[in-house]
């Protein structure tokens, strides 16, 4: 595969990379279900095979469980990807999540993902979620000196907005950024992404899929199966009335997919990616079909009639229905 440079970093990514967030399995609050560690592990190898050069997890993902996947994933491979992880979500012993900036409360995670992971350094290191918003200044100190330090080799942050990316540059450039972006979720066309194109902040964007929405594989009566513990389950994306709206796209994407040969899940991944904003997108996957299902984004280009098509049924409100013409004809 191709790949593009990470903001100013020396990371030259591929276009998507793997997402590890599911593969952390059930007990935790976040999770999406059971998950067979021996599936976890083909998923990486098979995208390691397709190409894919980057890992993404997080220290919170299954509670430190995701971490430890990817390094037994990772055991004898010639070619080590890139490692992203994050910090910042903290649990306790009763397996309750908390977030902390704190200095030391990031110095203790990163000592932790560098064991779990069995790596010497941490190829991007990242702050999860902006809080407590009145210690983003201390905590992004500290992951700069993580940097200065040698334990981290670049630093980013997720989930933050422009004033907060503005408080952290006041202190360390900022290298990546990782936002939710996908055909129904938008909320980052207007500022944050011209933001970081003016910035030079690569970007990488997670939930392209919209956590398997936009895959193909899901229907209202799959959604209604999804086990308790399934974070899913109680999501407004997957209830009604978004959810009919967003089936309608997914047929859409289905019949533009089907004209190429393609997926609806790599439609999906290829809008994202048509975006020049857009350095990567992080794709999960819980078993190696499931990567052979979405590798194929990375060299599909949707044409403008199929991007306006999409526009079109993205517009309709929730209770409209989908004009057979747009499926049909195009």
């Amino acid at each position: 595969m191709d790949t593009r440079q990470l903001g100013t970093s020396d990371l030259h990514i591929t276009a998507i990379g793997f997402g590890a967030w599911a593969i952390g399995g059930s007990g935790w609050e976040f999770a999406w279900g059971a998950q067979d560690d021996r599936e976890s592990i083909a998923a990486i190898r098979e995208a390691l095979e397709a190409g894919i050069n980057w890992i993404d997890t997080a220290a919170v993902y299954g509670l430190g469980h995701s971490e430890e996947v990817v390094a037994r994933a990772l055991e004898g491979v010639r070619e080590r990807p890139y490692v992203f992880t994050k910090c910042s979500m903290v649990w306790d012993e009763r397996r309750k999540i908390g977030h902390s900036l704190k200095s030391d409360s990031i110095r203790r995670e990163c000592e932790a993902s560098l064991r779990r992971l069995r790596v010497d350094a941490i190829d991007l290191y990242q702050i999860h979620w902006p809080v407590p918003e009145e210690d983003i200044e201390e905590g992004w100190a500290t992951m700069a000196k993580l940097k200065e330090e040698g334990k981290v080799r670049h630093i980013g942050v997720s989930n933050f907005n422009v004033a907060q990316m503005k408080r952290a540059q006041a202190i360390a450039p900022i290298e990546s950024l990782q936002p939710r972006y996908s055909l129904v979720h938008r909320e980052i066309d207007a500022q944050i992404l011209p933001f970081a194109a003016r910035n030079n902040v690569g970007v990488v964007v997670y939930s392209p899929m919209a956590s398997g929405l936009l895959t193909g594989a899901m229907t209202a009566e799959r959604i209604a199966s999804l086990p308790a513990d399934d974070w899913r389950k109680g999501n407004s994306d997957f209830q009604e009335p978004q959810l009919s709206r967003n089936l309608r796209l997914v047929k859409l994407l289905g019949a533009i997919g089907n004209r190429h040969g393609r997926t609806p899940g790599e439609v999906a991944i290829a809008w994202v990616l048509h975006n020049p904003s857009v350095t990567g997108a992080i794709v999960g996957a819980r078993r190696a079909e499931q990567v052979r299902g979405v590798v194929g984004a990375v060299d599909f280009r949707l044409s403008r009639r199929e991007l306006a098509d999409i526009e079109v049924v993205w517009a309709q409100q929730p209770d409209d229905t989908l004009t057979a013409s747009v499926v049909s004809t195009r």
